[in-house]
């Protein structure tokens, strides 16, 4: 489950990366240090962790990546005012395509949260 989890998510950060890049959005340095970190890099980490069998410390890390990237999708996306705001874009091809993967990347990090509680909880 935490590699169709963690291949999901990348695959959705990088289709939401492409809109970025083809709308002229642009992450400041800061921003672009923790997508890279904690986003991109942080899950695949805890992936390694969890096949190395390293499970606590790999599903406290996975939860830990998700709930980063979920309070930082959701603040930048649809609170914080600004071009990387999904609910202020105009119509268009790229514009749904960055809703539309804005919205799955806070439904898949807030599930793998969850799912992450469940597994440290059951000892999976």
């Amino acid at each position: 489950m935490a590699a169709l989890i963690v291949t999901v998510h990348l695959l959705v950060v990088l289709a939401h990366g492409k809109a970025h890049l083809l709308l002229h959005i642009q992450a400041n340095a800061w921003q672009s240090t923790f997508i890279a970190v904690v986003i991109v890099i942080g899950p695949v980490l805890a992936l390694a962790l969890l096949w190395m069998r390293l499970r606590g410390i790999g599903f406290v890390l996975l939860s830990i990546t998700m709930a980063g990237s979920l309070v930082f999708g959701v603040a930048y996306h649809f609170v914080v005012p600004g071009s990387d705001n999904a609910l202020e874009l105009h119509s268009g091809y790229w514009e749904s395509l960055f809703r539309t993967t804005a919205i799955w990347l806070a439904v898949i990090e807030a599930g793998a949260i969850a799912w992450c509680g469940w597994a440290l909880k059951s000892d999976v």
